[in-house]
């Protein structure tokens, strides 16, 4: 018996319930159809190759089938038996490994993934995804909020932690490390941990809310699960972590170790538009969220549905994804991030709902009289919303909110 293109290619076929289903958007080489690329796809993305092969009596059949063609789209089954149970990295490097730079296609993009039981059951998934707003903060019916310091690199540990208590006192549920700021001189990990935490616990009794802290553990995985010791000894109930840079293999073993601790991982996407920038080529911003609920993510930055100053891929559909049923698997708190300010929540929340966290950096720090009032009027923009208020009204009771508005309009930043 021997292997060929040709046995990876058929229309007729009818993937079963255990099998991985995932959607391409392929552009065929010059001279090379459809069906031709597409066969070479489910081949090069299994056990094939591109000489034809020779098997014997000790050889399980693994091979990939495409089984439709709609135009550029492409559908690609995979057996559940190709991946090895809770191994993600092995998993992408199926479906999003060679694949891509094959020269049978010019282009192809990863678009969409259909996750059978049979590979989602061997996943963790959140600890506790969007339940994190009643669990932690008591919250049920409105977003929570958080703010990174601003700016973003280069404040002591004392400036940084100051900056906090202030956004906490105005109203904000969170403060949240950036995506590069980690362990560096000028404002040292175990420092800002610790008087971040301290100046938290000070809010709360000024406030009688409850706060946290999203602190960025971002590392190589020895030092990120030191870190994650760190935070639980303090009491922290969060820590955050640069996903796609970290890599799935180490977000995999920081999610074994806060299952131990009982807390939740903020999941920040820095250089997913490497991967998902182009249309036409990548794999899409819908795929890495389903990879990041896989393993176990509770909070993830999904985009602001086209309003702040960032690229955004199909935010509304990425969340309800996140928010669907996925074999009973826990579902996943979007954050919406990037460029937005108070004036910006009615349109925001409508198009989102109010199951999200709303992240304001400079929406919130660049209001002209300081952090504290930008976050009261964030607070106040999001809790009109929810009580079925105009903003404007809102801005009528809040002269915060009606300063920010002043400044930034309702329009989108450039």
């Amino acid at each position: 018996m021997g292997i060929t293109y040709e046995d990876f290619l058929d229309l007729n076929y009818e993937p079963s319930s255990e099998e991985l289903v995932c959607t391409f958007r392929i552009d065929p080489a010059t001279g090379m159809s459809t069906e031709a690329a597409a066969s070479r796809v489910a081949s090069e993305s299994s056990n094939g190759t591109w000489a034809a092969l020779r098997t014997g009596a000790d050889f399980t059949d693994m091979g990939a089938t495409a089984f439709a063609i709609d135009g550029d789209v492409i559908k690609v089954a995979y057996p559940a038996g190709l991946f090895e149970p809770g191994n993600m990295p092995q998993v992408l490097s199926c479906i999003a490994g060679n694949i891509m730079g094959m020269k049978a296609v010019d282009t192809i993009r990863l678009v969409d993934c259909e996750w059978p039981e049979s590979v989602v059951s061997t996943y963790p998934g959140p600890l506790l995804g969007s339940s994190v707003r009643e669990e932690i903060f008591g919250v049920t019916d409105r977003p929570i909020t958080a703010t990174v310091p601003k700016p973003k690199v280069g404040l002591s540990t004392k400036a940084h932690a100051e900056i906090g208590y202030d956004a906490w006192v105005g109203g904000v549920d969170l403060l949240k490390d950036d995506e590069n700021l980690t362990d560096q001189a000028f404002n040292p990990f175990s420092d800002r941990l610790t008087e971040s935490l301290a100046l938290r616990d000070d809010a709360q009794d000024e406030t009688g809310e409850v706060k946290s802290y999203l602190i960025n553990v971002t590392a190589d995985t020895n030092t990120m699960l030191d870190r994650v010791d760190e935070v639980a000894a303090q009491g922290g109930e969060y820590v955050m972590v640069d996903i796609i840079t970290a890599g799935w293999a180490g977000l995999q073993t920081v999610r074994e170790r806060t299952e131990k601790h009982g807390i939740a991982i903020h999941a920040h996407r820095a250089m997913h538009a490497a991967f998902d920038r182009m249309p036409t080529h990548g794999v899409s911003m819908r795929v890495l969220a389903q990879v990041s609920r896989l393993c176990g993510v509770d909070q993830l930055h999904t985009g602001t549905a086209g309003l702040g100053k960032l690229a955004n891929e199909d935010t509304v559909g990425i969340n309800e994804w996140l928010a669907g049923d996925l074999h009973g698997m826990t579902d996943v708190l979007p954050v919406a991030s990037g460029g937005l300010h108070p004036g910006l929540v009615p349109d925001l929340l409508d198009a989102t709902g109010t199951n999200v966290c709303v992240q304001l950096g400079g929406g919130i720090h660049g209001h002209p009289d300081g952090t504290k009032a930008g976050a009261v009027a964030l607070r106040a923009a999001i809790d009109a919303y929810v009580a079925g208020e105009s903003i404007s009204q809102a801005a009528e009771e809040t002269p915060e909110l009606a300063v920010a508005l002043d400044k930034w309009g309702t329009e989108t930043p450039r």
